[in-house]
């Protein structure tokens, strides 16, 4: 049987090395995984206690409204519920709306170095992606995506256009100025949408990033998606959230799964949203472990981006495979970030305190085994 092109030279997505696998294969027992931006608090408290509840209920299908999760989101976020839908992990979303607004042939836009998954699902659907370069510092660049929308030739194939603000796996961000300025160019495009990736949101803290989620009534054309994955801790339930026109909530629960998100995931998501203390003490310990990270990489002169996400990307002048493996060996998990073009860069999430300290440790050995590259 014939398949795709697309679908045969379709690359899948890598996710972090599992601690498992590392001790199996190094004979390791101890083994720390700071490469998957999972949250080192774990889920909240109150989200255990609400699954333990409901695990008497499993026999009974889920909600396939998610009727309380959608009464809570709408009431926090002060939007209508006919804004709001969700799905297993952001990534389904990212894939259904790509494949309810884009024809085979047809495109999407993002910038170079953007989340990996934006291309995966657009070449799954025979959909391709342009990228617009960064400017110096990784950082996004969206005057170079506004000039690619008003002068390429190929600008009316894109239907669909993906902003993830924070950037994984850079860690930068778009200043409110730029994506005001973009948006009132492009934010009532009739015939295309901006969607804003905000999969790092709850751990930005720089005074000039702004959500666009308060000013959707002023922009039509702008789609939000939020995950429970980071901040929350609830990765391993994969709940992501969706914040749309109601036209695009509408098709959008026309395509996704009946029962995309299980019982026992909108029952965590319902407490996790409202562990207020349990989300304030996950930034904290987000914002002081990447300050650690900061100290030590200057000391180690580590060129770093600083970041807006709960990871930090860094050079390690040194070829990443030859640093990725003296780091397994030693029983540390770190991300080389290979797939997005960067020979020497590496991706290390927060952990918790002892966890950062004993990974700073061993890279430290590691660059002095591995000599820089010249």
């Amino acid at each position: 049987m014939k398949v795709s092109s697309d679908i045969l030279s379709l690359v899948p997505y890598k996710p972090g090395k599992p601690i498992s696998e590392t001790q199996r294969e190094y004979g390791l027992t101890k083994v720390i995984k700071l490469a998957s931006n999972e949250n080192p608090l774990g889920p909240s408290p109150m989200a255990v206690e609400a699954m333990t509840q409901a695990l008497q209920n499993l026999h009974r299908y889920p909600d396939p409204a998610f009727y309380e999760l959608m009464q809570l989101v709408s009431k926090q976020w002060r939007l209508p519920t006919n804004m709001l839908s969700a799905g297993n992990g952001s990534n389904e979303i990212i894939d259904v709306l790509i494949r309810v607004y884009c024809e085979p042939g047809e495109a999407i836009l993002t910038t170079e170095a953007a989340f990996i998954a934006y291309q995966i699902c657009a070449q799954a659907a025979r959909v391709k992606t342009y990228f617009t370069p960064l400017k110096s510092g990784f950082q996004m660049d969206l005057t170079a995506m506004a000039n690619f929308l008003k002068t390429s030739p190929d600008a009316y194939k894109v239907k669909l256009i993906f902003l993830p603000n924070p950037n994984n796996p850079t860690g930068t961000y778009v200043k409110w100025e730029e994506v005001k300025n973009f948006l009132d160019q492009f934010g009532s495009d009739p015939d295309r949408l901006i969607i804003f990736d905000e999969a790092y949101t709850e751990y930005a803290r720089a005074k000039d990033y702004r959500s666009p989620m308060e000013d959707m009534s002023k922009y039509p054309s702008v789609v939000v998606i939020r995950t429970l994955s980071k901040a929350y801790g609830l990765a391993g339930l994969r709940v992501g959230l969706l914040v749309a026109p109601p036209h695009v909530i509408d098709l959008y629960n026309r395509v996704r799964n009946t029962f995309n998100v299980n019982e026992i995931a909108q029952v965590a998501a319902v407490a996790a949203l409202q562990d207020a203390d349990f989300l304030r003490k996950s930034q904290q310990v987000n914002w002081e472990g990447l300050d650690y990270f900061y100290e030590e990489l200057r000391k180690m002169n580590l060129p770093f981006v600083e970041s807006q996400a709960n990871f930090v990307m860094f050079d390690t002048r040194r070829d990443v495979v030859k640093v990725n493996e003296a780091l397994l060996k030693r029983g540390v998990i770190l991300r080389p970030i290979l797939n997005y073009g960067f020979k020497t860069q590496m991706r290390m999430s927060v952990g918790l305190p002892e966890e950062n300290r004993f990974a700073i440790e061993k890279l430290r050995e590691v660059l002095q085994e591995i000599p820089a590259i010249t």
